[in-house]
This record gives structure tokens, sequence and C-alpha cells, in this order.
């Protein structure tokens, strides 16, 4: 397996994100990742939708192998050290031809947890490129700290967004993902996607890492339980999760809920 290089990990400290590594489920792993996805959505209520899929790696085995894969953990260990769980996940959809868009934001700004030692991991379930919204970094922003957000405008997915002027665009990277490939961002960078104007869904499997000295606010994840990934948890701010038996489950409801105030 694959650690990441010197050059690698010091790209990720001045840049805030990693892309082009190797492929983590190659060809047919590719195809069995698609038909997995299409079980699991099977298990969603008439009101729910693929980005309602949101820790359900606590109900379905078959995620949480995805997000205990030892390729995977060795790519996180390269940039968070040796002792880290794993914290959330949640599937990022948008279906064909969707006006839906991410805003620019922080994923910091919702946690309210301790800046830069949380890493997402975006697996690309299907192809990812820009005509089918394509998640777009802005390289080094992870640096500026927290930025106010605002409620976000009806067409994004998420509730809050960034002021425009607050950051600068030009420098934006698209996160082109072949399927069953991934890329890493830190918690504070600054990025966001556009819409789906391609006749393909864009389906991505998002996966939160966290070092243990990282503590989820209770008043905010008041249920929050880890899963200790590599290491050890010296700080016991969270309860150990019970490991999922079943291949496919589900939880009893996560709807997605926007804020609007």
């Amino acid at each position: 397996m694959n650690k990441l290089t010197t050059e690698q990990q010091q790209f990720y400290e001045d840049h805030g994100y990693l892309l082009g590594l190797p492929v983590i489920f190659p060809g047919e792993e590719a195809k069995q990742l698609q038909k997995g996805y299409e079980q699991l959505i099977s298990f969603l209520q008439d009101d729910e939708n693929p980005s309602d899929i949101m820790g359900w790696h606590k109900t379905s085995r078959w995620l949480y192998d995805i997000c205990t894969n030892p390729q995977i953990l060795n790519y996180v260990e390269g940039v968070l050290g040796n002792d880290f769980y794993l914290a959330a996940s949640e599937f990022i959809t948008k279906s064909p031809h969707s006006d839906k868009t991410v805003p620019w934001h922080q994923d910091s700004y919702y946690w309210s947890t301790a800046l830069n030692n949380t890493v997402t991991v975006w697996l690309a379930i299907s192809d990812v490129d820009e005509a089918n919204g394509a998640m777009k970094v802005i390289p080094g922003t992870h640096k500026a700290g927290i930025i106010q957000h605002k409620i976000a405008g009806d067409d994004a997915i998420l509730s809050f967004e960034l002021e425009q002027g607050t950051f600068s665009e030009k420098d934006a990277v698209s996160m082109v993902i072949p399927a069953g490939g991934i890329s890493m961002h830190v918690d504070s960078l600054i990025h966001g996607s556009g819409p789906n104007t391609s006749d393909r869904w864009r389906i991505g499997f998002v996966i939160r890492y966290s070092k243990t000295m990282v503590r989820w606010d209770p008043q905010v994840y008041p249920n929050f339980q880890l899963y200790m990934m590599r290491g050890q948890d010296d700080y016991g701010f969270h309860p150990q999760g019970e490991l999922p038996v079943e291949p496919f489950g589900r939880p009893p409801y996560t709807k997605r809920i926007r804020k609007r105030e």
C-alpha cells in the first residue's frame, strides 16, 4: 500500500488539499461501489433523497468497510498522524441537469471543532468532472481561519455560504476524480461546486476523520460517537460506536435539514 510522500504532505499543509492520488477502487471494484450504492438508496423513504444518507456507516457494514479501507487510512494517517477516528460520513449527490449547487463554504464553520485537525476524504462513486458539478477548492484559504458565513440561497444544498468579496475565486481548482478515486481536504479550506449540466449523476461519498484531540460540541452533537481507526484515544471525549452487523442498513430517519435563519 502507498503512503503519502514528504512532498504530498507538504503540499497538503501548504494548499489544504490533495488530488491525483492512485485510484482506491479500480475497474470492477468501482462498479461494485455503484452496485452497493444502488442497494443502499433502496432504503430511502419517500421524502428522502441520496444526500440524506448521513451517518449510515453506523448501520451499514458495507459503508463502514469503505471508511476503514487500509489504503484510505494510510493517506489519512499521512496528514493527521497516528491517532485518529472516523467522525462522520454522508453522500453528496447531484442528479442530471440539476441546478442545485454547493455554495462556497468552510466545513469547520458548521462544526465548532478544533481547527485544521479534521480531514475530509471525498470518494467518487461515479466519474466526477466539471460537467457534472465537480467540487472546486481555493488553495491556501485554510490559513485564514474561520470566515463569517450567511444563509445560503434556495438553490444551495447546504445551509450557509460565504459572502462574495471575502475570498477570490481566480485560483479555484476543480477536483476531477475518476470513479473509485479520492481527494482530500482540510476542514477550513474554502470549497464549493456548481450545478450538474450533464446527463450523468454526480455521486460522492464523503468521509470525515478527526485527530483524537478533536471534541465535537455535545450541545450541537449530543449523540456523537467515534470509531477509532488508528492509534489510541487518550482524551475520551466521546463514546465508541458499536460496529454495524448488517451489510446494508439505515438509521430510523436522517433527513437533511436546511437552516433558514
